[in-house]
């Protein structure tokens, strides 16, 4: 089966399948399911955009609203998880997951779903201290606090996927696994994002909680954006008792521009499945049903029970009767059902409605399934709260009896995030990210050349994977990882001549063949806004970073 694995999305739903079509004419081979790494940008309608945590210059609708309205259907079936760039009240009413447009399926806070017997799975969102132990309870509309906390990840969504105990073979989140990035090409990495290099160097880049997941979950596969990069890693871990060590094939790639390297086709075996469709996974539905006394839609902080004699129950696995529990609430079928409905009116072009407010629905696929699993609706029971006192709390700050917020000292030793004084990496608020110039020498020149000159597509040397990387024994090394080569947008560039040397296929020791990659064009760099060569990236709560430092180093 080929799956395409696309980075941030950004609303570029157009330019993306047409990315995909264009590779699949050119390569004669058939797409069976797109993954979105976050940063989807499911906007409907104009009151959406005021729900997106996005300078007002870039609040734009894309192309998701023409999905939505039902004038297109995506061509393959598409997954995706949030980031922190997202309309938050329509992925809200999904807290489960569920149908975001025909075709199109949101994993919700967290989730697992299968598709052909592969078994997928995602966490939302981003990893911030200060929030990571309250519950859900942000609801619109949103005031500059709960705008941005409302994206951030939650113990509670980490407590489930750590009660998961079959394989799991896909895993998506948006921010990286802390640590993931010494397993691969590092310097190569600092190259490219030289501000990042203190937060690797003291291990502070990424995300503590999916550090945590990828050890316990050890998938085939792990896929990220947010720090718009392609970087592969390749992690072998410790074996568990008399099993063979897994290993973990890492990828993140980049934001959908041209010239950017955000889309790849991996090659993953199929399985049997008694449906050709998506399915829902029943052992992910019994940890669902299990939990649901633990939802929190409060600011009051909350930690997960353990084994230390103070809960009556701390361990939340789904067992076989739970299991077949869950098959016989769904009537014995698992199949995702085709109930996509639209909440709100979508965007009509001819009939622009800038003052419209932001709208919040229950969702009558969550609706639905809560009924079947006896699950609680979080979206409307924070709105129940949020029409009696939490709005007005938090649009006043005033948390009534809950306790004060404080920034406490977090869980995770090495996260600095939520000291005001740290560096917050994976809090990027993206204020001119999207108008980052290439960085590569001679960039500035080379984006004179017309995008569809000979002379303005560069063929990198090919590349060589890194081999996998473990703390368990130097000896214990597995084949490199196989991905093929980046694809791009710009269908129309003309390709470059091949060379006879790099023909035929390599094998796992060889090096791996890269895309053509496009540069910016003249008319790009020179775009209103733009920065030259030297990106400015600023972070929330923080000063402005430059790299001139760094370029200077």
């Amino acid at each position: 089966m080929k799956i395409a694995v696309e980075g941030c999305c950004h609303g570029e739903l157009d330019k993306i399948y047409e990315t995909i079509e264009y590779l699949e004419k050119k390569e004669a081979i058939k797409v069976d399911l797109l993954l979105c790494c976050g940063d989807f940008q499911a906007v409907r309608n104009e009151g959406d955009l005021k729900c997106m945590a996005v300078p007002s210059k870039y609040r734009t609708m894309q192309t998701f609203y023409k999905y939505y309205s039902g004038e297109k259907k995506a061509p393959v079936l598409t997954i995706f998880i949030g980031g922190n760039h997202e309309a938050s009240n329509h992925l809200q009413e999904l807290a489960y997951g569920g149908w975001v447009a025909p075709n199109i399926y949101y994993l919700g806070y967290a989730g697992v779903v299968r598709y052909k017997g592969i078994r997928i799975g995602g966490l939302s969102g981003i990893f911030k201290s200060n929030d990571f132990r309250k519950g859900h309870h942000e609801f619109p509309p949103y005031d500059q606090e709960t705008l941005r906390s409302v994206y951030h990840i939650r113990n509670i969504e980490v407590f489930k996927l750590k009660q998961v105990q079959m394989p799991i073979d896909i895993f998506l989140s948006h921010d990286w696994p802390r640590g993931i990035y010494h397993y691969g090409k590092t310097e190569d990495l600092l190259r490219k994002k030289r501000f990042l290099r203190h937060e690797v160097e003291t291990n502070t880049l990424g995300n503590p909680a999916a550090e945590e997941l990828l050890a316990h979950l050890q998938p085939s596969y792990w896929f990220s954006a947010h720090l718009h990069v392609k970087f592969a890693a390749v992690m072998q871990h410790p074996p568990k008792g008399n099993a063979a060590p897994r290993v973990t094939k890492f990828l993140s790639l980049d934001k959908c521009l041209p010239y950017r390297e955000f889309l790849q086709v991996v090659d993953v075996p199929d399985r049997p499945s008694s449906s050709e469709g998506l399915e829902y996974d029943p052992e992910w539905f019994a940890i669902l049903k299990a939990t649901d006394s633990l939802q929190n839609t409060t600011r009051q902080r909350w930690n997960p029970p353990e084994n230390n004699g103070l809960h009556e129950r701390w361990d939340f696995r789904a067992t076989e009767a739970d299991i077949m529990q869950v098959v016989e609430d769904l009537s014995g079928d698992l199949g995702v059902p085709d109930n996509f409905s639209r909440t709100v009116p979508p965007y009509d072009p001819s009939r622009p409605q800038p003052g419209a407010p932001p709208s919040y629905n229950t969702n009558p696929q969550t609706t639905e399934l809560c009924a079947k699993l006896g699950l609680t609706d979080i979206y409307s029971k924070a709105g129940q709260r949020g029409d009696d006192t939490g709005r007005s709390q938090s649009r006043t700050g005033d948390d009534g009896d809950e306790e004060e917020e404080t920034d406490e000292p977090s869980e995770y030793p090495t996260d600095t995030s939520g000291l005001s004084s740290s560096f917050n990496p994976d809090e990027i608020t993206i204020e001119d990210e999207w108008e980052e110039e290439d960085e590569e020498a001679g960039g500035e020149s080379k984006a004179k050349e017309k995008p569809d000159s000979p002379s303005a597509i560069k063929t990198p040397n090919r590349m060589v994977l890194p081999e996998p990387i473990s703390g368990a024994s130097p000896s214990l090394r597995t084949s490199l990882m196989n991905l093929p080569p980046p694809s791009h947008s710009t269908p129309k560039a003309a390709p470059a001549q091949s060379n006879p040397d790099h023909e035929g296929r390599c094998d796992d020791a060889e090096e791996v063949a890269a895309a053509h990659i496009l540069k910016r064009s003249s008319s790009e760099s020179a775009e209103a806004g733009s920065r030259g060569v030297t990106p400015r990236i600023k972070r929330r709560n923080q000063v402005i970073y430059q790299t001139a430092d760094d370029d200077e180093g």
